[in-house]
């Protein structure tokens, strides 16, 4: 059996947070360390975490995997198990735990608005799309 050692917290039922070790079996050693979340899910409903896209773009499932903040659904099992062969999975830090994985992103989000990390064109939007030519998109 893999052992998964995850991060817990609920506020409204817990005095502090802790590790409570759950089992999956070792097929999920092959798998991504989402499958291994959703797994441990039917097993415990109550577990908490973020999952949208499964393809890696979207971050929400944004997690510390084996003490590497990683994302869970693009994250190997057999990349992420510490020396003793555990998945050992917690909120990513510096961010006020929700609930169990799921982290408060909002100063983040608020972070992430005051750098405006898109582009800014200062001309009027065309009728159709905006073209580039390939020089612009060497420039970016």
């Amino acid at each position: 059996m893999l052992d998964v050692q995850l991060y817990r917290y609920n506020a409204e039922r817990d005095a502090k947070p802790y590790m409570q070790s759950m089992q999956a079996p070792d097929e999920f050693r092959q798998r991504m360390v989402l499958d291994v979340l959703e797994y441990l899910r039917e097993t415990d409903p109550s577990l908490a975490y973020r999952r949208s896209c499964r393809e890696g773009v979207c971050g929400s499932d944004g997690m510390n995997i084996g003490g590497k903040n990683r994302l869970a659904c693009i994250t190997a099992v057999s990349d992420a198990l510490d020396d003793a062969g555990r998945l050992v999975i917690r909120p990513l830090p510096g961010m006020p735990v929700v609930r169990d994985l799921v982290v408060d992103q909002s100063l983040f989000f608020k972070q992430y608005e005051r750098i405006k990390p898109w582009l800014i064109n200062d001309q009027p939007a065309p009728s159709i799309e905006r073209l580039q030519s390939p020089e612009e998109r060497a420039q970016l």
